[in-house]
This record gives structure tokens, C-alpha cells and sequence, in this order.
């Protein structure tokens, strides 16, 4: 229960192994999702992003069928779809109705796989939509830092083409950056950091962690460095704050740590707008612009020229005279 001592609650909170692997594998994944939300939000790629947690929905869901864990499958399909993705570059803008139908019948086969699973799909079904952080094993945390550590040194290695085909890919395809490479890498990062997001947040809100708090950040960094870690401490607080809100919440009712980590990602994303928004309309209130003619008014006669004077105009103002 709560006893409104910090240390001693958190003491209690930790002398749980699930809540040690919980914290420790949410702290993983924020990070990763962090770090490689932030060009999602930056190459335009949310809805691709989310497609692939629908696809990999279906991989999980073969795996169960085949009695295999479930993050073997949300490998195979998101790496697969990932690679595909990554090779329509550019046509993807003209491809949404192509993923979408995609996507859809993704749904679809992870649900026959579901029904075709002979151990009960509830539960199974529940966690892989809206994730289980708090079922993650001691293996699994080992498995979940290993992809974690791959994944953020692949973006260590192409950080600095992958931001510049990120901001402006022509010119990175005139400098000789192999942009379609970079793609094809870039999607199947991608897709590693949604297979391990998916056991924190489920396929369906996969948006609260690599999304969310990278548009946060996109809003208020100055520069890419300080934008990547603002959306790295965004996610961690969100996955932390929300584990242990979902934790004391257990104790009167049960509360999914999935709700709770989208709900603190997406009320700082509204807070952030909102901030915005206010400050725009308090520059606009102290600086305001000076009146202009009334509607329907004609426009002032122009100036005498003087006689034996040429007069140079542009759009009816005397520019000059020879």
C-alpha cells in the first residue's frame, strides 16, 4: 500500500523481481524508441511505423501457433516488412492505401492464428495487442537489452548520413549518400525497435513510445542532439512513471501499464501544444499589427510628378524620378 514515504515505498515497489525486470526493460525500450522515434517523426514515417506493429501482430501470433515466444515472429514479419518498406523510399508517400491493406490483413491473420492456437487466446491476445510489460522474464529482459544495444549502435554507425537524407534527401543524393541503402537500414532499425516496444505498449499503442514523445521533442529541441535526448527522457519518464502509477493503482483496481504510459505521453504532447499555442497568441496580443485600410477603401492617389520629369513605378509607387 501507499504510505507516502518515497523510500520505503519504492524499496517495496523494487523487492519485486517482475517489478526489477518491468523497470528494467521499460528503461530499454524507452530509450531505443527514443532515439529512433526521432527520425520516424523527422522522415515522415509514423504511419509505416505503425503498420509494422500490425504486421508483427501477425508474426507473434504464428509464433504462439507454433509454440515458439512470441518476439521470435514480431522479428521474422517486422524485419521482413521492415526491409520492403525501406526499399519504396520515397514512392511510399503514394503507397498508404497499399500498407493500409497491408495492415488490415495483418489483423486478420494474427487473429486465424489466434483462433487456431488450442491454449486459449484471451489472454495471449491481450498481451500482444496492449502489451504485458509486467509478465516480461528475466530472459526475456536479457533478450529485450541485447536488440536494444544492436539497435541503438546501428544508429550510432549511420547517424550522421542518416540525418542528412533525413532533412533534405536530394541534396544527399547529389553529395553520393547512399540514400536507398540508408532506407532499407533505417526500416529494418525500425522494425527491431517495434518488436521489443511491443511487450511495454502492445501493437496498438506502439504510437505512446516511438511517436509521441519524439513529436514532443521535435517541438522544443534546438538542434538533433538535444531533440534525440529530450524524446529518450520523455519516453523513460513516461515508462517509469507509468509503471509505478499502474502499481498502486493495483492495489484498488487493476489498471493496464500500457494506459498509464500512454496517457503521461500523450498529456505531455497536449501540454506542449497547448504551451505553444499560448505563447503564440501572447506575441501576437503584445505586438500587434498596425491598421490597415478599411475594407472597400480606395488605394491614395499617387504623387504629382513634376512637369518634364519621368517617373519610374512599380505597382503604383513612385520609385524615382530622371
Amino acid at each position: 500500500m501507499f504510505s507516502w514515504n518515497p523510500v520505503t515505498d519504492v524499496t517495496q515497489m523494487l523487492s519485486y523481481q517482475f517489478m526489477r525486470d518491468a523497470f528494467v526493460a521499460g528503461a530499454v525500450v524507452a530509450v531505443v524508441a527514443g532515439v529512433v522515434g526521432y527520425f520516424v517523426i523527422l522522415r515522415r514515417t509514423a504511419f509505416a511505423a505503425h503498420a509494422l506493429s500490425h504486421i508483427g501482430f501477425a508474426g507473434a501470433s504464428g509464433s504462439v501457433l507454433l509454440g515458439l515466444m512470441p518476439i521470435v515472429g514480431l522479428l521474422a514479419f517486422c524485419l521482413t516488412a521492415g526491409a520492403a518498406i525501406g526499399t519504396l523510399g520515397r514512392r511510399l508517400r503514394d503507397r498508404d492505401v497499399v500498407i493500409g491493406n497491408v495492415l488490415a490483413f495483418s489483423l486478420g491473420l494474427g487473429a486465424l492464428f489466434l483462433a487456431l492456437y488450442k491454449g486459449g487466446n484471451a489472454g495471449l491476445a491481450t498481451s500482444i495487442l496492449f502489451g504485458q510489460i509486467l509478465a516480461v522474464s528475466s530472459s526475456q529482459v536479457g533478450l529485450t537489452l541485447v536488440i536494444g544495444v544492436v539497435t541503438l549502435a546501428l544508429i550510432g554507425v549511420m547517424y550522421r548520413p542518416l540525418l542528412f537524407a533525413s532533412i533534405d534527401e536530394d541534396a544527399a543524393r547529389a553529395r553520393r549518400v547512399p540514400v536507398q541503402a540508408l532506407s532499407i537500414a533505417f526500416m529494418m532499425t525500425l522494425a527491431l525497435t517495434v518488436a521489443v516496444s511491443v511487450q511495454v505498449v502492445g501493437v496498438l499503442l506502439i504510437f505512446a513510445l516511438v511517436v509521441t514523445p519524439a513529436a514532443i521533442a521535435e517541438r522544443v529541441g534546438r538542434s538533433p542532439g538535444h531533440a534525440i535526448a529530450v524524446s529518450v527522457v520523455v519516453a523513460l519518464a513516461s515508462t517509469w512513471i507509468g509503471l509505478t502509477i499502474a502499481y498502486y493503482l493495483s492495489f484498488y483496481f487493476q489498471c493496464p501499464v500500457s494506459f498509464c504510459i500512454v496517457s503521461l505521453s500523450f498529456g505531455g504532447y497536449v501540454g506542449v501544444r497547448v504551451g505553444q499555442w499560448r505563447g503564440a497568441s501572447g506575441r501576437r496580443d503584445s505586438n500587434p499589427r498596425p491598421p490597415g485600410p478599411k475594407p472597400g477603401a480606395l488605394p491614395p492617389a499617387p504623387r504629382p510628378v513634376p512637369a518634364g520629369t519621368t517617373s519610374l513605378c512599380h505597382g503604383g509607387r513612385t520609385a524615382g524620378t530622371l
